[in-house]
């Protein structure tokens, strides 16, 4: 399997460029995921459905929720009951393209691979009158007053007056059909990124509202913002629906390089930073204190039920997705949840 590109940034996040994108992405999704991935899906998440089906034996892994009783009492053995997959199936997306997403140091930006995600759920769900809808969050428009806070090497930035244009969060319908899924994908491409920072936890929360049957809920974000902020809304998703959660990482979040001083700014407040990457100490106290954000993550999706898949500006995010489904349908045949 070849690596999948996606075309250089362009000067400006213009519409050309979006449709650059998104053409490029459908043909890639199209032709490789189709051959990787034999077999018609209801979901990226192979549910267990809401239909009562067979029971069989129960093994270690499986879901205790699913435990036939009856059957149980009758055989003293104990037993699950099987379901089957919804015919008709409904997937939203939470979209989160804050000001941070608009950043990368490797072969893509992260908002490149925000829409990259996005185009690979909606091909591998929109198929046999399956739905699929968004809700869009962006930066308010205005940067937050920055007071210094007295470090030496932070710097202020004046406040930009600006008025957003379109609300900060935007609710696309889930609709049937392919073409409706490539509108909703080109409307997420066209997106404008403004400064300041997505409330993650109200936008996760905006899939709860109104209450829908039982479907796929994707949530796609760096999820820098802090995990008080969206656990509570991820887990409140996960008792109704399958919750699928892709973080966008860049190896520049991970680890700094040594390259002397460099100056930093942050995209959703506007606050600089000048950073000497020089100092062996300061470079792995980032590191340590990366990976222990990067690993509380985990710990709340995990704690939530939600699986999670992370796609790195510097990999093959394609190949990643295809190794991601092909064990998310490996450990459904097994009998497990997760």
């Amino acid at each position: 399997m070849t690596t999948a590109e996606l075309p250089p940034p362009a000067a400006g996040p213009g519409t050309a460029r979006a449709e650059a994108v998104l053409s490029r992405l459908q043909l890639l999704v199209t032709r490789k995921l189709d051959g990787l991935l034999q077999g018609d899906y209801a979901g990226l998440l192979p549910g267990p459905g809401s239909e009562a089906g067979e029971s069989r034996e129960y093994r270690p892994g499986d879901d205790v929720r699913r435990m036939d009783w009856p059957v149980t009492a009758r055989t003293t053995q104990p037993h699950v009951r099987r379901t089957v997959a919804d015919r008709e199936l409904e997937t939203w997306m939470a979209i989160d393209l804050s000001a941070s997403l608009d950043f990368g140091t490797a072969r893509y930006l992260k908002r490149d691979l925000v829409l990259a995600a996005a185009t690979a759920m909606a091909h591998l769900t929109v198929r046999g009158g399956n739905r699929i809808g968004a809700v869009v969050g962006t930066g308010p428009g205005r940067v937050p007053a920055e007071t210094g806070g007295g470090f030496p090497w932070r710097r202020r930035r004046p406040d930009p007056v600006a008025v957003p244009r379109t609300p900060p969060v935007v609710r696309m319908p889930a609709r049937p059909g392919r073409k409706e899924a490539q509108g909703l994908l080109r409307a997420i491409a066209r997106t404008e990124i403004r400064p300041g920072r997505t409330d993650l936890g109200e936008l996760i929360d905006m899939l709860n509202r109104p209450p829908r049957r039982r479907g796929v809920a994707v949530v796609i974000s760096d999820f820098l913002a802090p995990a008080e902020s969206w656990a509570r809304p991820v887990r409140k998703l996960g008792v109704r629906h399958d919750v699928l959660a892709i973080e966008v990482v860049d190896p520049r979040e991970l680890e700094l390089p040594d390259v002397g001083v460099l100056t930093l700014a942050d995209p959703e407040t506007g606050v600089l930073h000048e950073v000497q990457t020089a100092d062996p100490a300061l470079r792995a106290r980032y590191a340590e204190a990366a990976g222990q954000q990067r690993g509380e993550i985990a710990r709340a999706l995990r704690a939530a039920g939600a699986a999670h898949l992370r796609l790195r500006t510097d990999t093959d995010w394609l190949l990643d997705i295809v190794r991601f489904v092909a064990a998310q349908r490996h450990a459904r045949t097994r009998g497990t949840t997760r």
